[in-house]
């Protein structure tokens, strides 16, 4: 079977735009950090961009490495969503799977946002009433693998629907 454009579902096209709004959202803002003192925001100011900022790739594992795995399964059912032995053998249900393991290591990034930092530095922060918070690429890698999840079990519905109808055989011809 040769890959065409044209026959790949609007399901695939989806989870490929996930996985690349997910891989585009690790160069953005995912930690940040704040604070409401005027003369602590003056510090932070005058502290480098990184030490303030991080994006995925300088946070911690829970940032860097769902987004992978998204752009990954996006690209994949891409490819060989219309192989029909694949889709049958659970392709879908293996994307389902990849979104959700995927969202689970966002949400356990978000909860343990502060253990980036040593205790040292926790406790710095607490005392002067510096707030480690999640950027806008933490909010946007979370919608990727929210969207990801959610057009993986419509592909896996339809899988399943297509499962059940005949296939459909090719018009023999009559020769003598």
């Amino acid at each position: 079977m040769s890959f065409s454009v044209k026959s790949v579902t609007w399901r695939e096209w989806l989870g490929l735009a996930a996985g690349l709004l997910a891989l585009g959202s690790t160069f953005l803002p995912w930690t940040t950090l704040s604070t409401n003192k005027a003369d602590i925001e003056l510090v932070l100011s005058t502290l480098p961009h990184s030490d303030v900022v991080r994006d995925a790739w300088h946070a911690s594992f829970f940032a860097w490495c769902p987004p992978l795995p998204l752009l990954l399964a996006g690209l994949v059912v891409v490819v060989f969503g219309r192989i029909r032995k694949l889709r049958a053998s659970g392709l879908p249900h293996l994307w389902l799977v990849v979104a959700a393991a995927s969202l689970l290591l966002l949400v356990l990034g978000w909860v343990t946002l502060d253990w980036e930092f040593d205790a040292d530095q926790r406790g710095i922060f607490e005392a002067a009433a510096i707030a480690v918070e999640p950027g806008f690429g933490r909010f946007l890698g979370v919608l990727a693998a929210l969207v990801s999840a959610v057009a993986a079990f419509l592909d896996m519905r339809a899988a399943r629907a297509e499962s059940r109808e005949p296939r459909k055989r090719a018009p023999r011809s009559k020769s003598r």
